[in-house]
């Protein structure tokens, strides 16, 4: 990957939106080689796949929730049951395994505390647990989606 891809990678994190021939200007290409690389990104996995960004308080989902979760259960079976299961809930954006003192993370989206409340209600029957922690975001300070590319 050189620095023209980069280049493109950054200006289609901005907004995947971005006319092919403004893109091309800005990388100092034609559009056909500019369309070529992003091609090429796209088959390489780079570029997985482009979406629309909502806005959570226009979509009614205005409360930002990080789960933390604990379990004693530490083995295949229990972990496939689980990120099955909370892979089904819409309101988990993010799901990580942890190191640490914590097994699991999540990120959840809600109404307000009733509708976490309901999420709430939803992961824990999907496996048992044995600590389950909610913070719950006062405020976006940064929110991102744009990965860095220069250690690409």
């Amino acid at each position: 990957m050189d620095k023209i891809d980069r280049a493109i990678i950054k200006i289609l994190q901005s907004d995947a939106s971005t006319p092919l021939e403004k893109i091309a200007r800005a990388v100092h290409l034609t559009p056909t080689p500019t369309w070529r690389r992003i091609q090429k990104l796209e088959a390489a996995g780079v570029i997985e796949r482009r979406v629309a960004l909502c806005n959570p308080e226009k979509l009614g989902v205005g409360v930002t929730v990080f789960v933390a979760v604990k379990t004693a259960q530490h083995n295949a079976q229990w972990l496939d049951r689980f990120a099955r299961g909370v892979r089904e809930i819409p309101e988990v954006l993010e799901f990580y395994r942890m190191s640490g003192e914590i097994d699991y993370l999540l990120k959840v989206v809600a109404p307000d505390i009733r509708g976490y409340d309901a999420v709430y209600k939803k992961l824990i029957k999907v496996a048992e647990l044995s600590d389950v922690s909610s913070s719950f975001a006062m405020e976006r300070i940064k929110v991102s989606t744009a990965l860095p590319v220069d250690y690409a």
